[in-house]
């Protein structure tokens, strides 16, 4: 039987929430105004990622 290693890398997320955090601290946003960019900011980077896609494809 062989055995399986499982590997726990969370410095990636680490690092994700300090930048967060960071971000909101430096724009001195409100707590709510900070939430809601955790929550509203993916979708813009989504949509410049996409136009990106798009734009490199023949």
């Amino acid at each position: 039987m062989d055995k399986i290693k499982i590997k726990n890398e969370s410095a990636t997320g680490l690092s994700w929430i300090a930048g967060w955090l960071f971000t909101i601290g430096f724009l001195k946003l409100a707590f709510w105004k900070g939430l809601l960019a955790l929550l509203v900011w993916p979708y813009y980077i989504g949509v410049y990622v996409s136009s990106i896609v798009t734009k490199a494809q023949p």
